[in-house]
């Protein structure tokens, strides 16, 4: 998988200083998670080579799941394509998503059940699709 190159020195900076965990959405679904009596651990690393880290897992569910961020992931209901510098931009945006796909069918060739979860997504309804997945065994509902 190739990677993009930024623009200029300082577009990298800019990226650079993007949160990538930690943020407002992981925040509010780690507390419904927590409230709903699930346990799970945060920033696990699960595959190398590429590096591929889960933002929230269930080791004993082997569940992950990541909390995708509409503009970086390229959201089908709140993607919007930059007009400055719109290749390098789409360019981004689809190394993203191809990487997404890669680390999903890697995970679920390793026996790990991928949830993905947008940004803008209810965080209790986003909670509660992982809690019957997790109850569940990891097993669809």
């Amino acid at each position: 998988m190739s990677r993009v190159s930024p623009s200029s020195h300082e577009a990298s900076l800019r990226m650079a200083r993007v949160r990538q965990k930690g943020t407002d959405a992981e925040l509010f679904l780690r507390k419904e998670l927590h409230a709903r009596g699930l346990r799970y651990r945060l920033q696990v690393p699960l595959l190398t080579k590429p590096r591929r880290v889960a933002d929230i897992v269930f080791p004993r569910a082997r569940i992950a799941v990541f909390v995708d961020g509409c503009f970086w992931h390229g959201c089908p209901e709140h993607a919007s394509w930059p007009k400055s510098n719109a290749q390098f931009w789409r360019d981004k945006i689809e190394a993203n998503r191809a990487r997404d796909a890669d680390t999903d069918r890697r995970l679920s060739a390793s026996g790990w059940r991928v949830i993905r979860v947008w940004a803008h997504e209810r965080a209790g309804e986003a909670a509660e699709r992982i809690e019957n997945i997790v109850r569940g065994g990891g097993r669809l509902q």
